[in-house]
């Protein structure tokens, strides 16, 4: 079959529930992932003739995205901060916002010289513990996650990176006292409240971990209390607390921060204009 009438069928199967700009772009990462195509392909050779064995993951692909799995799940990676991370069920798909938190860090730690220790709380894929390791290769970097599928990905990222991460598993809401002080701890925690899924896509519904994203709506800092709390006992003095936040509640959570001794607490919108960031210091 010609290249060009699977990508028309994926635009006549997909126009329903995508816009055309993004099954363009689920097309494209799939033949570059499958087949090893670059999306400038068609140009070239617009009578570019697959086999049935080429076809067959692409249209399997196809279904997947009638379901609205996400197309990062279907490929099982994704990019972030320009490196690629392996994700599955058991990780969120990194998010651009995400990206903005860690530059605001690497920005801080700019011309910081000292080996810098680093604390990523609910780790995930790894993507900013990782990150952060990669480009701070000074930096001596810790994750944490409660979950044990979840850490097997993040280490598996953290080797295809090159980086040496110190993981653990932990459950924050009854960590104590570390083995050591932090320069840095940064966390994106579960923070979407119960009554905000009718605003969220079904492929986040249905795909991504709920214990990653979901808190109850009767205690929505719920993980930002234990974090805060935890970091009283565990950030060094002088030491600076990263967070990212639900944008509906940017002021009680900066509130939280000054009621436990924070100073200095800021708050930064993201690249859409909502306040999705925080920083604290101790």
């Amino acid at each position: 079959m010609y290249l060009k009438e699977i990508k028309s069928i994926f635009k006549k199967e997909l126009q329903s529930l995508y816009p055309k700009e993004e099954i363009d772009s689920f097309f494209f990462l799939l033949i570059e992932h499958y087949l090893g195509l670059q999306r400038f392909i068609l140009v070239v050779q617009p009578e570019l003739v697959i086999t049935k064995e080429e076809e067959q993951p692409l249209f399997e692909a196809l279904s997947r995205l009638k379901n609205q799995e996400p197309v990062q799940y279907i490929i099982g990676e994704t990019f972030f901060k320009e490196l690629r991370f392996k994700v599955n069920q058991h990780t969120l798909i990194p998010r651009p916002e995400t990206e903005e938190l860690v530059n605001w860090i690497l920005n801080d730690l700019s011309d910081t010289p000292k080996k810098t220790r680093l604390l990523d709380i609910g780790t995930g894929s790894g993507c900013i513990a990782i990150s952060l390791a990669h480009y701070l290769p000074q930096a001596n970097v810790s994750a944490v996650d409660i979950s044990k599928k979840a850490l097997h990905i993040a280490q598996e990222n953290a080797t295809h990176n090159g980086v040496e991460i110190n993981f653990f598993q932990q459950d924050i809401l009854t960590a104590k006292q570390a083995d050591y002080s932090y320069d840095i701890i940064v966390s994106n925690p579960p923070y979407v409240r119960e009554l905000e899924k009718a605003e969220m896509h079904k492929n986040v519904l249905q795909y991504e971990p709920e214990s990653a994203l979901f808190v109850s709506d009767k205690n929505p800092l719920l993980f930002y209390e234990a974090i805060v709390e935890f970091a009283t006992k565990n950030l060094a003095e002088g030491g600076s607390l990263y967070f990212e936040i639900n944008q509906y509640l940017p002021e009680v959570t900066k509130q939280l921060l000054l009621t436990k001794g924070f100073t200095q607490v800021e708050l930064r919108k993201d690249i859409l204009g909502n306040f999705r960031m925080l920083k604290a210091m101790r």
